[in-house]
């Protein structure tokens, strides 16, 4: 053994025999704290013993029997390596019916004429001693049935000779193992070897099962034909039975071979070395397995601990040694030894009781340089007893640096996971213990990483021409860039063709053998980046008349400087196919929140490839990339991978936060809820926050899960609040939200509009004012007043209320006065005034009645003029349909119309009031009138209705109408009607006015006059009734073409009853339907409901205008 060395050197060739080092052995290494020493160690020489001499007879047998040939070699250390071979050392063949065993032995499941040999011959190599021991060859010979009959034809009756039949088939018997059962133990860890072989006639198959389990798949094997079963890192699992079927035709057996699989001993914790100072406590633990169960002795300084010297600070319990209050003396090194029959284990570990104070292993003042947003590890070895704890600081004045942000690993090293640009600067290692305190500095400088800015671009180049690519690079200036150009992924050929030229590659003349991909790395000290381009070489061609088109969609998209909030996207562009790119649009997909939509991120030059783009919190990004050029928008790229961006707070708090009442006594809260982008992370959770204002409470909240609604119980009504609404996730909280008033439910108003008084103003119209109603007791958001107003009778206030029907103004705000319009003159009217808010209608003001003063009559609703003589007409009527008032008397008006038209004088004519029936007297024979009639109160005239008739010329009758003037009389001279020359005049007569009508329509369609209504517009009725203004009430609508004489074409009923056109006033004409209004000054603001009925027309006033279809009608 060489000084200062551990290792034994034996030199068996010039040192004496093996034999003489036989032995175990162990080492022990010694110092003055105690002594270790090793597992034993085994010394035997190898043996390869010859075989032992023995005479071996040929063995002859019939074709189809079964032979084992014994090999039995002689002993040797380790184990021979048997096989079977013929003298021309060629191993003999086996097969599923000739096998070599487990021991060695050649086993015939049933032999065949091909195996009569003499040189069967087993030899056994003896590795170690790189011999081979050669067993005497064995002579095997087989013979037919025929031969045997004919060997034993002597000496044998008939009746013992054998079958003719060749071969005799048996069913399988196993040739080893024997019996039925047997058993079989291995260790744990080794490699399970069973065995079965059999014979039989034809050749019996073999099949391995595990009772009550199943092989284990991973570590089972089949050798030797399926006869022999391995399984390799066998366990105690592995126990148990296993059966061998041997099957042929003929029938099948089984072996059952029991297993158990023993256990050297194995470690389950090994005892692990001790530093422990003065005073401290600890423990070995020593505690290993096997089968049979191991048993646990300790050792120190290699002397059973039973005869150790003593140590007070020390207590065995079984496998565990505890030590109390150590000292100095207490170092050792102990022993665990853990053995049973089948192998031990041996295991030292020291106990070294030190009292050091901190040392600080790392060389002081160490730079490190890192790239940003990488992590930057910094180093702080460190020893002491007892250990030391440590701490970091930055700066001068720093404090401890905590967890939250950085990693401290239990070997003193600092971590910064994600380094930035204010991590620079120097950092204070501070290690301490009982004994003292060291620290050390080092310092950290954080560099920009390295860029390529603008990459190489793929190429295509015809042959003999020149293509360059350029790597624009932005790096940190503190630190030396080298750019280095690779062809496919080599050095650039040495040819004066490539020319680099700081960031340019150029090559010259290119030929075919260029193309490849063209990889520009740029290096640091700290860092390396590289992008690549394809350069395809073409051969010229010539130039094809160009293809516009939209570009290629871009490919090849790569994602890099993934970052929390931004990521660099880089790609390829499509061929641009002849138009050049303008911009690129770059669109994402949230994979996470929204699969399958695409949204709009940016847009950059046509002359970009990179983009560095934006991002948020927890979206699971993908990008896409389209062309755009003169021609439009190309095919969207492939999607990127995808990149999932960190959890954050939200950004955002929910909008459109309300706070209303939907109840007396609650508060619904709403907002519109953040989508699943503006999460920023899971758990997304709104923090509903209310105060009442001005009141003494505290804010009150409550956290509520993704909704959009919280409702607050039992709150005062209608009272003002203060609300927000904050979002928050699994990582925090939104910033701060705005406040927000919203108030509590509102409630029916508790009191009505009080001194309601009523002021009419004329005949329609009516002012209201009342009294505005207290805020507090309106109890909700004030929408205005409601007035209900409806028509009744004298003295019937209350009675029949259900029947009335009432109409409704609404006046929004906090109005005090109002306008009543469309009043019906001369009628009794009630009232009731009531508050409005949020809620509904508050309680009715006590009701208050006026009466309407009296107006102008509509006009009379009818008139007839009936039995018509030479000299006189008789007029009937029905009286007005609303007289607004008592009548006083009827107004009639009449005069001639002559052959041209013209007007003769005028008749005025006054007719009682009670009057429906009127015969006028001594009239012109076969003359039309034009009659004006209307009815009369004591507020003035109301709207006149006309007609015309013409008086007979004898007491024949009515005359049918003619043609344009819709009633004539029948000729007196017969015999000229029946004239052709008058039927001719007649005929063009009826031509020419059919065409005049014609002209005039067209005219008319134009917006010009024509003769027949200049005349008939001379003719105006010169007392045509104007609009009443004087007592401000609304006049009655009067056509104008009431007044004119019938025009020739028109057409009268045949009873000659004429009913008035309805122009009285409605609501409706005020506004906005049945909800207009009116403002104080009595223009339409308010509300209108109910229904007002107008009454049906019965036919069409003889003077409405006719048209010239209507005309035709007549005339034809």
């Amino acid at each position: 053994m060489k000084p200062g060395s551990g290792t034994l050197t034996i030199n068996i060739m010039s040192e004496g025999k093996a034999e003489t080092y036989e032995g175990v052995y162990q080492c022990t290494a010694r110092n003055e704290r105690g002594a270790a020493i090793s597992n034993n160690i085994v010394v035997r020489p190898s043996r390869s013993p010859l075989w032992t001499k023995e005479k071996l007879e040929p063995i002859t047998l019939r074709n189809g029997q079964s032979l084992v040939l014994p090999c039995r070699p002689p002993l040797g250390l380790p184990p021979p390596i048997i096989f079977w071979m013929d003298n021309s050392f060629q191993r003999l063949p086996q097969s599923e019916r000739v096998s070599q065993g487990l021991n060695g032995d050649l086993y015939f499941s049933n032999v065949l004429p091909e195996d009569t040999r003499e040189d069967y011959i087993c030899y056994a190599r003896f590795n170690h001693t790189q011999t081979i021991q050669q067993k005497q060859p064995i002579s095997v010979k087989v013979i037919s049935v025929d031969e045997l009959n004919d060997t034993i034809a002597a000496n044998l009756s008939d009746t013992e000779f054998y079958s003719a039949k060749p071969n005799r088939e048996r069913p399988p018997t196993f040739l080893t193992p024997e019996g039925n059962t047997s058993n079989k133990e291995e260790l744990r860890g080794n490699v399970l070897s069973l065995e079965c072989i059999a014979e039989g006639l034809p050749t019996p198959v073999i099949y391995w099962i595990k009772e009550d389990g199943t092989l284990p798949t991973n570590r089972t094997f089949y050798r030797n034909f399926k006869k022999t079963l391995q399984i390799i890192q066998v366990s105690e699992a592995d126990s148990g039975n296993y059966q061998c079927i041997a099957k042929n035709a003929l029938g099948a057996i089984h072996h059952t071979i029991s297993v158990t699989v023993k256990a050297a001993p194995y470690w389950i914790l090994a005892p692990q070395n001790l530093v422990l100072s003065p005073g401290e406590d600890g423990s070995l633990i020593c505690r290993a397995n096997g089968n049979p169960k191991p048993r646990i002795s300790w050792l120190s300084n290699g002397v059973p601990i039973e005869i150790a010297p003593d140590d007070p600070s020390r207590k065995i319990d079984g496998d565990t040694i505890i030590f109390s209050n150590v000292q100095e003396r207490s170092s050792a090194v102990y022993q665990c030894n853990a053995s049973n029959e089948y192998g031990y284990l041996l295991a030292n570990a020291f106990v070294n009781v030190l009292a050091e104070p901190p040392r600080i292993l790392t060389s002081a003042n160490t730079l490190y340089q890192v790239i940003a947003n990488r992590p930057a590890l910094l180093d702080c070895a460190f020893f002491g007893s007892p250990l030391p704890t440590i701490e970091w600081f930055k700066g001068a004045k720093g404090s401890a640096l905590r967890d939250d942000i950085y990693v401290l690993h239990e070997n003193g090293t600092l971590e910064i996971p994600v380094a930035q640009k204010d991590s620079t600067g120097t950092y204070t290692c501070v290690a301490r213990n009982k004994l003292g305190m060291a620290k050390n500095e080092v310092h950290l400088e954080i560099k920009d990483p390295t860029r390529i800015i603008k990459q190489p671009e793929y190429a295509v180049v015809q042959r003999g021409s020149t293509v360059s690519f350029e790597c624009k690079v932005k790096h940190d200036h503190t630190l030396t860039l080298t750019i280095t150009w690779l062809k496919d992924n080599g050095e650039l050929p040495s040819n004066g063709r490539f020319t680099v030229d700081k960031d340019h590659l150029e090559v010259a003349d290119v030929r075919d053998s260029d193309g490849g991909a063209y990889t520009c790395v740029a290096n640091t000290t700290l860092d390396m980046v590289s992008a690549s381009a394809v350069l395809s070489v073409v051969a010229p061609t010539p130039t094809p008349a160009p293809i516009y088109d939209v570009p290629n969609p871009p490919f090849d998209l790569e994602l890099t400087d993934q970052l929390d909030k931004s990521v660099q996207l880089s790609w390829t562009p499509g061929d641009d196919n002849n138009s050049p790119i303008t911009k690129f649009i770059i669109e994402y997909e949230d994979a996470m929140h929204e699969a399958g939509l695409w949204h709009h991120q940016t847009e950059v030059s046509g002359m970009q490839t990179t983009a560095q783009l934006k991002l948020s919190p927890y979206v699971n990004y993908s990008f896409r990339v389209m062309a755009v050029n003169s021609l439009g928008r190309s095919l969207p790229s492939e999607p990127s991978e995808q990149y999932l961006t960190k959890a954050a707070e939200p950004d955002t708090n929910p909008t459109a936060v309300e706070g209303l009442g939907s109840e007396p006594d609650n508060l619904v809260i709403t907002w519109k809820p953040l989508n699943g982008f503006e999460s920023n992370g899971p758990g997304l959770q709104y923090k509903v926050s209310w105060l009442q204002k001005d009141g003494d409470d505290e804010w009150a909240s409550v956290v509520v899960a993704n909704v959009s609604k919280y409702i607050v119980s039992g709150t005062p009504t209608f009272v003002p609040y203060l609300i927000k609404v904050q979002a928050l996730n699994d990582v925090g909280f939104a910033p701060e939200p705005a406040v927000v008033m919203g108030h509590s439910g509102e409630d029916l108003p508790m009191v009505a509009p009080g001194n309601v008084r009523v002021n009419v103003v004329n005949s329609t119209l009516a002012e209201v004012h009342w009294d505005p109603v207290p805020l507090k007791s309106i109890r909700g958001h004030l929408q205005g007043y409601r007035i209900y107003y409806w028509k009744a009778q004298e003295g019937s206030l209350k009675r029949n209320r259900r029947h009335i029907e009432k109409k409704i103004l609404t006046f929004q705000g906090n109005k005090t006065h109002g306008m009543l319009p469309g009043l019906e003159p001369f009628s009794h009217y009630a009232l009731n005034v009531r508050v409005v808010n949020g809620k509904g209608e508050g309680p009715a003001s006590p009701d208050r009645v006026f009466n309407t003063p009296e107006g102008v009559p509509s006009a009379p609703s009818s008139l007839k003029i009936i039995n018509p003589t030479l000299d006189s007409l008789t007029l009937e009527w029905d009286p007005p349909s609303r007289p607004n008032g008592i009548l006083t008397e009827y107004t009639l008006k009449y005069q001639p119309i002559n052959s041209t038209h013209e007007l003769g004088p005028l008749v005025d004519l006054k007719i009682p009031a009670n009057k429906t029936r009127w015969t006028l007297k001594n009239l012109n024979f076969s003359t039309r009138y034009k009659f004006y009639f209307y009815a009369q109160t004591a507020a003035g005239s109301g709207s006149q209705i006309t007609e015309e008739a013409v008086t007979t010329v004898d007491e024949a009758g009515i005359l049918p109408p003619d043609v344009g003037a819709g009633k004539a009389m029948a000729s007196r001279q017969v015999d000229i009607a029946t004239q052709g020359w008058f039927i001719g005049l007649m005929c063009a007569v009826a031509l020419l006015i059919l065409i005049l009508l014609i002209v005039c329509f067209i005219r008319r369609n134009k917006g010009g006059k024509y003769p027949v209504k200049e005349k008939e517009d001379a003719h105006a009725d010169p007392e045509i009734q104007p609009m009443k203004e004087d007592d401000g009430t609304f006049g009655e609508y009067s056509d104008a073409e009431d007044h004119k004489p019938l025009k020739k074409g028109s057409r009268t009923p045949s009873d000659r009853t004429v009913k008035k056109e309805d122009s009285d006033d409605s609501l409706v004409d005020y506004g906005e339907g049945v909800n207009g209004q009116f403002n104080e000054d009595g223009s339409f603001i308010g509300q209108y409901s109910g229904k007002k009925e107008k009454e049906p027309a019965e036919g069409n006033e003889s003077s409405e205008a006719p048209s010239p279809v209507n005309a035709m009608n007549s005339f034809v």
